[in-house]
């Protein structure tokens, strides 16, 4: 079979059972299935040369082709579970792309399901941050609303409260506390021989974009769903 080479691949991974809200990645979103919003956005990119979903679930694949992704695979149960790290089921997917398809790539994209909020924008400026900088990972990141240095805490042993990271510096607002960031489930950038070659993602040189608070929700639970949706509204009433 002939080898293709590509830049970019964008890839969506949406296993079947969900927990934390049953049905999460194809439950309706402001009049469209959650994995839409992540497989119309990177569609738009012009930076994306194709659009690949991993799923155990023949309903989200069929889903998946009627938003305009492609599912040459169906993801092994054993790389579905709860308990699976997902980095297995990245590397499944590069591994089927080079093995079974002939397709090898530059830069690794995932988009996940549950960050609907994102912009193309942000899919376009991270993917040049990517190259530009040369990391082996790139992650989305939002400032974050609690400190570990200062308004966190951890109960010890005694059953007392105590500082999640304790300094030798007085820290009396959170202003003066270091400054620390939420890792956001927006964009991940990688090349394919780290992820392949990676036990934990965040052992190499990991790179930060940053992502507006507005648009960082990474949903889990119903609340979150509820509150992107209103977050959603908010935005466009404000744009229109």
């Amino acid at each position: 079979m002939h080898k293709k080479h590509l830049k970019n691949i964008a890839f969506i991974f949406a296993r079947s059972g969900s927990k934390g809200l049953k049905g999460k990645n194809i439950k309706i979103f402001n009049g469209k299935p959650l994995i839409a919003w992540s497989i119309e956005c990177a569609l738009q990119s012009k930076s994306i040369n194709k659009v690949i979903v991993s799923t155990d679930c023949e309903i989200i694949a069929d889903i998946a082709r009627k938003y305009g992704a492609e599912t040459p695979f169906i993801r092994p149960e054993v790389l579905s579970q709860d308990s699976t790290p997902e980095l297995m089921a990245w590397k499944h997917a590069i591994t089927f792309l080079n093995n079974e398809l002939s397709i090898t790539f530059d830069n690794f994209i995932s988009l996940p399901c549950t960050s609907p909020l994102r912009s193309v924008t942000d899919i376009d400026e991270s993917i040049k941050t990517f190259m530009r900088n040369k990391p082996d990972l790139l992650i989305t990141v939002t400032e974050a609303h609690r400190n570990p240095y200062f308004n966190m805490v951890k109960i010890n042993d005694k059953g007392l409260c105590e500082r999640v990271i304790k300094s030798s510096d007085v820290i009396y607002n959170r202003q003066d506390a270091r400054e620390v960031w939420d890792i956001t489930t927006v964009i991940y950038i990688g090349r394919p021989n780290y992820i392949m070659n990676s036990s934990d993602l965040l052992n190499g040189e990991i790179y930060p974009f940053i992502i507006p608070k507005e648009r960082s929700i990474d949903i889990d639970t119903e609340h979150d769903f509820l509150y992107a949706e209103f977050l959603l509204g908010k935005g466009r009433s404000n744009n229109g």
